[in-house]
């Protein structure tokens, strides 16, 4: 499967299968905002506000696990020196970084009414944000050095140093006093959420993990063609 993320075979994408993908995109996010705006239940505390949850947690998700594997691509970059690893990273950044924008936003959102403030200094959003500005950092670094060795390299650095903020994120609620409650979807434990609101919040994950490979599939194949046309510049 790893063998489909190499140059050669992501040049073979054709739009067709892009907008295949942007069609199922589509469908699953009618179904997933029809079962959270009208199927799915308000919370019997927080009332419609908690709706507000279908559209945080999956992007939060997804901005912990963009990063994380962008730091772990970084280590193997590192230390195996492989060309397209960077490539992989870089194509992700963007998305996970937008990710990243949704969850504090749509995290201020939820966090007024429920708590009374849009804004706390508490362990999970100081991360979350420390999170973004890796990410801002990360995109920036690629943006600005033009040296493709120069920006490999501090990426790279940035990337493995932001993977060290990712525990602190997942178990900020476990270690500090936090107003954030805890994660009530774990992989070791069974989820402590109703069928009714996890049903909607999956659908709306799932979306959200087709939107991500939508725009890193893009973004993928133009940067191996950049990075080509800069590879046949050199050699002339």
């Amino acid at each position: 499967m790893f063998k489909n993320f190499f140059p050669n075979k992501i040049l073979s994408i054709t739009y067709t299968k892009i907008n295949g993908l942007v069609s199922l995109l589509i469908a699953v996010l009618v179904v997933g905002l029809i079962y959270s705006l009208i199927i799915s239940p308000p919370d019997y505390i927080q009332g419609d506000s908690v709706r507000i949850m279908y559209v945080h947690v999956p992007s939060s998700f997804l901005a912990l696990g963009c990063f994380g594997f962008i730091g772990v691509a970084s280590i193997l970059n590192l230390i195996f020196k492989i060309k397209f690893m960077p490539l992989l990273s870089k194509s992700l950044a963007p998305a996970g970084c937008i990710f990243a924008i949704i969850s504090i936003i749509t995290g201020s959102l939820w966090g007024k009414p429920t708590w009374g403030i849009w804004w706390v200094w508490d362990a999970r959003l100081t991360s979350m944000l420390i999170l973004l500005i890796f990410y801002i950092a990360y995109i920036l670094t690629w943006k600005l050095v033009k040296s493709f060795e120069k920006a490999n390299k501090i990426s790279s650095i940035i990337g493995i140093v932001g993977l060290l903020n990712i525990p602190v994120i997942k178990y900020s609620v476990d270690w500090w006093n936090t107003l954030h409650q805890p994660s009530s979807i774990t992989l070791t434990s069974a989820p402590t959420i109703h069928y009714t609101m996890l049903i909607p919040l999956l659908i709306m994950f799932l979306g959200m993990l087709i939107y991500t490979l939508i725009i890193f599939l893009m973004q993928y194949k133009i940067e191996v063609i950049k990075f080509k046309l800069k590879k046949k510049k050199y050699l002339k």
